[in-house]
C-alpha cells in the first residue's frame, strides 16, 4: 500500500504502492491525488495537496473528489476520458471550487492533469496554480534584469567614486584659497553635494561589502523591532496589526540584514499611508506563516518562512510596478530608489525572493525564506 493511505485496501498489491513512489510524490512542489477511476475514492494525498486544500491526510480519509471538488462537469469529462482509455492524459486550465457546507476554501485557479497509473483502478490528478508558472516565469526575469542592473550600478558605483574624492578635495583647497568668504558658499555647495553622492555611492556598495552573521534568530522578534521603529515616527493615525504564527521555529538568517530588509518595506508603506494616516484609517498587517513544499529559484524546499506586509495605501502606479526592485526607482519624490532594491538583495542572500501584489486599496510585499533541514527538526 501507498505510505498513509487514505481509503483503507484501495490500492493493496497495486504497482504503485511502494514506499519509495509515495516518498517520490512528497517530493514534488506539484500538488497530487491518487484516487479510484470508479468510484473517486481518494487513496492518496501528497504534502503539497494537504497544503493547497489546507486539509490534514487524517481530514481526506474517507472522502472523495466529489467532496473535494463537487459535480465538476469539466473535470469529470476529464476522468472519463482518461478511464475509458480514449486518452492517455487530459490537461486542462481549471476553477477548482470547495463544495458549500461541507469544505469552504477558496477557488483554485489551477493547471489540471489527469493520468492512469499502471494499476488500471487508479488514477493521478495533479495540479499547480496557474499563476505559479507565471511567477516562476516573471521572478526568473525579473532576477536577471536586477542582477544586471545592480552589477551595473556596482561598476558606475566604483567609477564615479574615485573622481568624487578629487572633486570634493579640490573644492576643499579651493576653498582656502579664496578671496572673499561669501565665495565659499558656493565651494560649501560642491562639498555637500560631493558627500551626498558619496552617501548614495556607499549604498549602492553596502549590501556586498559586509560578510554574513548568520545565527538562528526569532523572526517576531525582528518584526517587532520594525514596527516599534515606524510607530516612533507614525504615532497618530497608523496601526500595525500583528498577525503571527507564534509556532514558527527560529530561522537562521542575519538579523541586521532581515531588519533593514523588511523596515525599508514597511517605512515605504507607511510613507504612502500618508493620506490614509492623516484620516485615520491607515493600516499595516504583519502576518507570519510556514510555507510547505515551496519551490525557490527552481529549488524544491519542505518548508519556508512565509511573511506578508500588507498595506491599504492607494496602491503602487501602474508604470513602475514592474520596475520597482530596480535601482534608482521610486514612486515618492525626494525617495533614492534604493530602499526596494536593498531589501530585495538582503532577501536573496538568504536564498528567499521577494514579490509584490498591487491595487488601489490593497499592497501585498510578500517575502519567504527557506528553512534548511537543521532548522526544521524543531
Amino acid at each position: 500500500m501507498l505510505r498513509n493511505p487514505l481509503s483503507k485496501g484501495a490500492v493493496t498489491g497495486s504497482p504503485v504502492a511502494a514506499p519509495f513512489v509515495s516518498s517520490m510524490l512528497d517530493q514534488m512542489p506539484n500538488s497530487v491525488l491518487v484516487f479510484v477511476g470508479a468510484t473517486k475514492d481518494l487513496a492518496y494525498a501528497n504534502a503539497a495537496a494537504e497544503a493547497s486544500l489546507d486539509l490534514s491526510r487524517k481530514s481526506l480519509q474517507g472522502l472523495t473528489l466529489y467532496d473535494l471538488f463537487g459535480d465538476n462537469q469539466s473535470l469529470n469529462h476529464m476522468i472519463d476520458e482518461v478511464f475509458a482509455g480514449r486518452a492517455a492524459a487530459q490537461r486542462q486550465e481549471l476553477v477548482l471550487y470547495s463544495v458549500p457546507g461541507k469544505i469552504y476554501r477558496e477557488p483554485l485557479a489551477v493547471h489540471v492533469v489527469i493520468a492512469m497509473l499502471e494499476d488500471p483502478t487508479l488514477m493521478m490528478m495533479e495540479w499547480f496554480p496557474i499563476d505559479q508558472q507565471l511567477r516562476s516565469e516573471r521572478d526568473e526575469r525579473v532576477s536577471h534584469q536586477v542582477e544586471a542592473n545592480k552589477q551595473l550600478m556596482r561598476n558606475l558605483a566604483h567609477e564615479i567614486k574615485n573622481p568624487l574624492g578629487g572633486i570634493r578635495g579640490a573644492a576643499q583647497l579651493l576653498e582656502f584659497e579664496l578671496p572673499e568668504k561669501g565665495l565659499r558658499e558656493y565651494t560649501q555647495v560642491i562639498i555637500k553635494e560631493s558627500d551626498r553622492l558619496q552617501t548614495l555611492v556607499d549604498r549602492l556598495l553596502a549590501p556586498h561589502r559586509k560578510a554574513h552573521a548568520m545565527e538562528p534568530l526569532n523572526i517576531h522578534e525582528v518584526l517587532e523591532r520594525i514596527r516599534s521603529l515606524v510607530l516612533a515616527e507614525f504615532p497618530q493615525g497608523l496601526k500595525i496589526i500583528r498577525n503571527y504564527d507564534t509556532s514558527l521555529p527560529d530561522i537562521l538568517g542575519d538579523q541586521e540584514q532581515l531588519i533593514q530588509a523588511v523596515l525599508n518595506i514597511v517605512h515605504n508603506a507607511a510613507q504612502a499611508l500618508a493620506d490614509e494616516i492623516r484620516r485615520g484609517t491607515a493600516q499595516i498587517e504583519l502576518r507570519t506563516r510556514v510555507a510547505r513544499s515551496v519551490t525557490i529559484a527552481k529549488q524544491r524546499h519542505k518548508l519556508a518562512l512565509d511573511l506578508h506586509v500588507i498595506d491599504n495605501g492607494p496602491g503602487i502606479p501602474d508604470e513602475i510596478r514592474e520596475r520597482i526592485f530596480f535601482p534608482l526607482v521610486s514612486g515618492r519624490e525626494g525617495g533614492s530608489g534604493l530602499g526596494l532594491t536593498l531589501a530585495q538583495t538582503f532577501v536573496q542572500q538568504h536564498q528567499g525572493f521577494i514579490a509584490c501584489e498591487s491595487r488601489p486599496g490593497y499592497t501585498d510585499f510578500h517575502i519567504q525564506i527557506p528553512y534548511r533541514k537543521q532548522e526544521i527538526a524543531v
